[in-house]
């Protein structure tokens, strides 16, 4: 009962405790570790912008085809789902840390290969390499930030690390207009390189430390997370005694121990929560925006502009909010606008990305990251990965032929799906915020 008052705070008190966590985690190691977590993000969203704007440019310095350009466009979904295979083991077998070398090392390797390309071949293969990091660090870059963070900062923390994806779509977009794209690809390396010689300095998840068998180095990780004068103790007792029961349960079944019944419930959040965006049409808007405006007569500058500014400034919300009114309310607020807005050009298309956001662009994979124990966390999330790449080259796929069957049949097939989802949240999702991970993970395995 003391728990649910806490939980129904007025948001003034929510707040004050929010600015005083902040305060607290201040740390050197936190504050260099969250600069890591937001230049990935802002990397990410370089990349996934980087082909609208440069697509005329390319085509002709090169001399492609349309289906030469559709290859190198679509291949990054391909990555996408190379690097969701892998995530899990990865980051499992080598730490958090290390696997954000690799997948930096590799959005910089794929940059410069697409700069210097002189042949199709060497351009799909730098877009390969970009689809196979951003495969693995969308569902790492959440974990790591979740793993290090206060309970109380651990959405904010997350939601705003997420928040420099849309300033990344945002920047490559304003800067493809006056930057030729080789240059623009020079351009886009910079964050990864910035992103390098920080990784020397963070530290690596607890949790982590804990499953591997290095329980002695959990605390003082903690130490440095938390500042010196902060006791741990508890917070390092929680950690370990959770690892130890989580190990005492379990098997050799690898991948395959994610399908146990304990697990279930779990997984099917986790799996809808990260393929419902894509589902309910965000790759059919995001890559075809252009096509939605033009072909009920709007502006394309003007949608863009719009668009981005309204996702940005409602993502900055939604960082506010998530940790004082918590992820299900948002999540909840977010389909209703989405639901209620499907057919009017400028306005639904501008409400819809600024819903997603306020809600859907970050919190699905923040919960996602909070809810699986560390056993099955690269199991987990390499499912995740798998459903919202597949849902999302499914989409892509299929809208520009949908939209020619039938405008309105097209955003009503999403709306369902949407609304489908406001009920699924509404009934099973339930509210994490201000609980601690192993807090959270007891909830969700039977």
């Amino acid at each position: 009962m003391a728990e649910e008052v806490s939980l129904l705070s007025s948001p003034s008190e929510s707040s004050t405790s929010l600015l005083s966590e902040i305060s607290n985690a201040s740390t050197r190691a936190f504050v260099l570790a969250f600069t890591v977590g937001s230049c990935g993000a802002f990397a990410f969203g370089c990349i996934i912008g980087y082909s609208a704007p440069t697509q005329s440019s390319i085509m002709k310095d090169l001399n492609l085809s349309i289906a030469d350009y559709s290859l190198f466009g679509s291949i990054l979904t391909v990555g996408l789902i190379l690097g969701a295979l892998i995530c899990g083991k990865l980051t499992d077998l080598v730490g958090r840390v290390y696997t954000i070398w690799i997948t930096n090392i590799l959005f910089v390797i794929g940059w410069f290969a697409i700069a210097f390309a002189k042949a199709v071949w060497l351009l799909d293969l730098g877009r390969l390499l970009q689809g196979i990091s951003i495969g693995i660090s969308a569902y790492l870059g959440p974990v790591y930030i979740t793993e290090i963070a206060p309970r109380k900062l651990r959405g904010a923390a997350c939601s705003m690390s997420q928040l420099f994806t849309g300033v990344g779509i945002s920047v490559v977009y304003a800067l493809g207009t006056v930057v030729a794209w080789r240059n623009l690809a020079i351009l886009g390396s910079i964050p990864s390189l910035m992103i390098l010689p920080l990784l020397f300095f963070i530290p690596e998840s607890p949790r982590w430390l804990a499953k591997v068998g290095r329980e002695k180095e959990v605390e003082e990780i903690l130490s440095r997370l938390r500042g010196e004068n902060s006791d741990v103790s508890d917070e390092a007792g929680e950690i370990l005694a959770y690892t130890e029961h989580v190990k005492q349960q379990g098997d050799d079944r690898g991948f395959l121990k994610l399908f146990q019944r304990k697990y279930a419930f779990s997984l099917t959040i986790g799996v809808v929560l990260i393929a419902l965006p894509q589902l309910g049409g965000l790759s059919g808007y995001s890559f075809y925006t252009e096509s939605i405006f033009i072909s009920t007569g709007v502006s394309s500058d003007v949608g863009f502009i719009s668009t981005s500014i309204v996702q940005m400034l409602a993502g900055v919300l939604g960082t506010v909010l998530v940790d004082v009114s918590g992820r299900r309310s948002l999540l909840l607020e977010n389909h209703y606008w989405e639901t209620g807005t499907p057919i009017l050009a400028l306005i639904s298309v501008t409400l819809y990305f600024g819903s997603y956001g306020l809600g859907m662009g970050s919190i699905p994979s923040i919960i996602a990251s909070e809810i699986y124990p560390v056993d099955v966390k690269g199991a987990a999330g390499t499912m995740c990965g798998l459903a919202s790449s597949i849902s999302s080259w499914l989409v892509a796929y299929s809208f520009s032929f949908l939209f020619q069957w039938s405008t309105t049949g097209t955003f009503l097939m999403f709306t369902t799906v949407t609304g489908i989802g406001f009920v699924f949240i509404a009934k099973l999702v339930p509210e994490t915020r201000g609980k601690s991970l192993e807090e959270i993970q007891s909830l969700f395995s039977f």
